[in-house]
């Protein structure tokens, strides 16, 4: 039985360390399109152009290069790799440097969207189209945050008005392969800004009819997939956000604000396993409800006070159907799983100014999780069955410490620290408990653990010159393992593990950043050792005629003897590598960037050698050139690039070797051409993808072959 998900929002965060603040030449927070309060204010300064640097992606990159879904717009960032699931679930992965969905927290405006059951999160149902900018933290994320920031950060920072009548409209038709239509992007966005308050609303909506697979895609298994319009590629995604603000003086701010984010998807299927049964499942809807309460309090001069408080809501279903057709549910694999979840909590950080050179952070939070699921299956009789309903509820804290001290007026150091605890209250199953098959299905309960963890870190900012600025840091962060991860039994072929431990990674760089008129140069170095890596699939003996949970050391005379599989805290390894980012003015009306990142990671366990970490390749780039012929027309060729990634061979017989290979390397050209029409309205054409590459990511699910679009833009 699948474990449901709950959303949760976390609040509270510092995506990006303090010594990267703004500098001259920065537009300020009051005159920035960025959501002040949901944004972590990036130190290093911002050149004027596409905007790509190495911890922030501009609203102008998303929209230039036509990224409108989480995944594929932080692609576009050094140390960040997106991916596919592959699978029945059709999820968009985000790699940074190496660490996934699990390690990186993903944040909307400070607020952490977290799912405890298993934290499966679909980065392809997060639009962009509306987004201010996306931060991202890369090994150091500040303990500030709260809790789960083992390998970094990811923050969406939503937009703000910034004049008395301040409108953005958008909307982007897309073709496929052939020119046909494929689908649409829009977003609008009314605001207003007055002296002491502030208003908005926004609306964006992306649907996909379908995508063409590349022109070399050959069919081995039509009834799977025969070519052309991706089967089961459609997927629709709608988000409508307000917010109202009340700023009575200079230090203060108040806002507070709504979102729902409504989602539906198919799942395409593998394009030649004939081994696994197909599972053809669709997501008919996967719903976000949210208000949250954001504030900035200056207690005197050397004080503020920042809180931060949210309600949130889940719900999502997801059926199982007898075949392809996709309207029928009368076999022993057919379901339907609903979601119903909710989460409150809160944070409040207290900043104190010792003196000018000396400033103490202290912050905690809490967050509550409840989740419910009621599985209903289906037979060949017709008869549908529903479980009873299940809950799991949790509470997770975190207090951290972070002192920042000037050792010069050049050099600073920042050293914190964080406790985090978790308090399961509740965590019931329903079925036959492991060890008792054959009895009646009950409902039941797991066995409670609490766990405790800890987090230190400390990071050195120097800035040697007017250009250029240096830092070196070392963090160990931990993160506390998921409801899936210790309870999830996957079809009766796994053991809970009520005592995994939390994993850990201690993350050492060292970078800098040259900075020297038009021309901004971002490096770093990064190496993690991970310790108590939580490995899903650990197989050990079991026998089902046992009574006991524990698989015995003898076998039991007359017992069916067979594998199973455990999470366990067995896995050490490491991470490393390198980043470099370029951009520059290389003439009037010519800009050009650039940037690389190598990726090594290796993660073992004993007994097991055939064991590969997948999805990320070792080598990832984009290059891009922004020519300006004449004022009104702007051409925008790029380039994505990367190396091949391990995957796993799934369409195998079990009785055969698990098997890796290396897949996925792609070079894949673009080009956008937009035209003003008048300073208001702006028209463009492009395309993706323009040579119809074929390549995948995951076994047995290619990526689309050419795209192309038409897009414009009204902007008052």
């Amino acid at each position: 039985m699948r474990i449901i998900l709950a959303a949760t929002l976390l609040a509270g965060i510092s995506l990006i360390p303090m010594a990267q603040a703004q500098t001259d030449g920065t537009p300020s927070v009051a005159q920035s399109d960025r959501f002040s309060l949901g944004q972590i204010i990036v130190t290093a300064q911002r050149l004027d152009g596409v905007g790509i640097d190495a911890n922030t992606l501009s609203a102008d990159a998303i929209y230039t290069f036509n990224r409108g879904a989480l995944d594929d717009a932080v692609n576009l960032m050094p140390g960040v790799a997106s991916g596919n699931s592959g699978g029945t679930r059709n999820e968009r992965l985000v790699f940074v440097r190496g660490f996934d969905r699990f390690q990186v927290p993903l944040s909307i405006d400070g607020i952490r969207v977290y799912l405890p059951a298993d934290n499966r999160l679909d980065y392809g149902r997060f639009l962009t189209t509306d987004i201010a900018e996306v931060q991202v933290a890369k090994g150091y994320a500040s303990v500030l945050d709260g809790p789960g920031a083992m390998g970094g950060a990811i923050n969406l920072v939503t937009r703000k008005p910034t004049k008395e009548l301040d409108i953005d409209v958008r909307g982007t038709i897309n073709l496929d392969n052939d020119g046909d239509y494929a689908g649409y992007s829009t977003s609008a966005m009314i605001g207003t800004k007055q002296d002491r308050w502030y208003a908005q609303a926004s609306y964006a909506r992306s649907f996909t009819d379908h995508w063409d697979l590349p022109n070399d895609f050959r069919a081995t298994v039509p009834t799977l997939e025969d070519g052309g319009e991706r089967d089961f590629s459609r997927t629709r995604d709608w988000r409508v956000n307000a917010k109202v603000g009340f700023t009575p003086n200079e230090t203060d701010e108040y806002a507070i604000s709504y979102t729902r984010q409504e989602g539906a998807k198919e799942a395409p299927l593998h394009v030649s396993d004939t081994v696994s049964t197909p599972r053809f499942w669709t997501w008919p809807s996967w719903d976000i409800e949210s208000v949250y309460f954001l504030s900035t309090t200056a207690l005197g001069d050397r004080a503020t006070l920042k809180t931060r408080a949210y309600y949130n809501s889940f719900a999502s279903i997801l059926r199982s159907f007898n075949d392809r057709n996709q309207d029928t549910q009368s076999r022993p694999y057919a379901f339907d799983s609903p979601y119903r979840d909710r989460a409150w909590g809160g944070s409040a950080q207290l900043d104190f100014q010792a003196s000018d050179a000396d400033t103490l952070r202290i912050a905690f939070h809490y967050r509550h999780d409840k989740h419910v699921e009621a599985q209903t299956s289906f037979s060949m009789t017709g008869v549908p069955s529903t479980e009873p309903e299940q809950t799991q509820t949790e509470n997770v804290f975190s207090a951290a410490l972070e002192n920042e001290l000037k050792l010069t007026p050049t050099l600073s150091f920042t050293l914190g620290g964080s406790f985090d605890w978790r308090d399961l209250k509740r965590a019931e199953e329903y079925g036959s408990p492991l060890g008792t098959s054959g009895t009646p299905a009950t409902l039941y309960n797991y066995p409670r653990r609490d766990a405790d963890t800890w987090n230190l870190q400390g990071r050195l900012d120097w800035q040697a010159s007017e250009a250029l600025s240096l830092h070196a840091s070392l963090s160990s962060r931990a993160r506390f393992p998921t409801i899936f991860e210790r309870f999830s039994q996957r079809f009766n072929q796994a053991i809970p593990n009520p005592d995994l431990k939390a994993e850990r990674a201690n993350n050492a760089e060292i970078g800098g950043t040259w900075l020297n008129g038009s021309v901004k140069l971002e490096g770093a170095l990064f190496y993690s050792w991970i310790d108590n890596a939580i490995i899903q699939s650990v197989p050990i003996l079991a026998y089902p005629c046992t009574a006991s949970t524990a698989p015995p050391t003898v076998p039991t005379p007359g017992c069916d003897q067979r594998y199973m599989s455990q999470s366990q805290n067995v896995g050490k390894g490491h991470y490393y590598g390198g980043e470099i980012s370029l951009s520059a003015t290389l003439m009037p009306g010519l800009d050009a960037g650039f940037n690389y990142t190598l990726t090594k990671r290796r993660l073992h366990y004993a007994g097991q050698d055939a064991f590969e970490l997948t999805g990320v390749p070792t080598h990832k780039g984009f290059a891009w050139l922004a020519w300006s012929p004449v004022e009104q027309l702007h051409i925008v060729p790029s380039v994505d690039l990367a190396s091949k990634r391990w995957t796993l061979f799934t369409a195998t017989p079990s009785s055969d070797p698990v098997r890796y290979y290396r897949t996925g390397a792609y070079v894949n050209a673009s080009l956008r051409i937009d035209y003003a029409l008048t300073d208001n309205v702006d028209i463009g054409v492009g395309g993706r993808n323009l040579f119809d590459d074929y390549y995948t990511l995951t076994d047995g699910f290619p990526e689309p072959g050419r795209t192309l679009f038409a897009s414009i833009r009204v902007k008052y």
